[in-house]
């Protein structure tokens, strides 16, 4: 796939700290319960903590009580890119922000009660919150 942003891993590196990088650029998971968005209840727009493209709408999320913040669909199908994960003896949905490239979370069937059947179930530090009205 190409991307919209394109860097250099020194670029990344340079932009992001070294935890966001281990998310976003290495695949890496954040520990559950851990994430400063977990509990963020207000209306607002999540984007992508690396290039800040929109991903989803805070009217999308719910407690699936996983440990990670949940979404039960991204903000448009083509805001994220889906990529099989076979990574740990299992068969997973990898999610991907569809603009860069950085590693999101994963999507699992089983986000029961939502009105897609899907969690979307993303580190914190790979996105950021802007409540709406705020300029962020």
């Amino acid at each position: 796939m190409t991307y919209t942003v394109d860097k250099s891993d020194d670029q990344w590196r340079e932009e992001l700290t070294p935890q966001q990088y281990a998310v976003l650029r290495e695949a890496g998971t954040e520990r559950a319960w851990t994430g400063e968005l977990l509990d963020e209840s207000r209306a607002g727009l999540y984007t992508c903590a690396a290039c800040g493209a929109e991903l989803f709408r805070s009217g999308t999320k719910f407690d699936s009580h996983c440990g990670w913040p949940s979404f039960y669909e991204s903000i448009r199908p083509e805001a994220v890119e889906l990529i099989e994960d076979t990574s740990h003896g299992m068969v997973r949905t990898e999610v991907r922000c569809a603009a860069c490239g950085s590693h999101l979370g994963h999507v699992f069937p089983d986000g029961f009660g939502t009105p897609t059947g899907d969690r979307y179930c993303m580190n914190s530090i790979s996105l950021a919150f802007a409540p709406e009205g705020s300029s962020e």
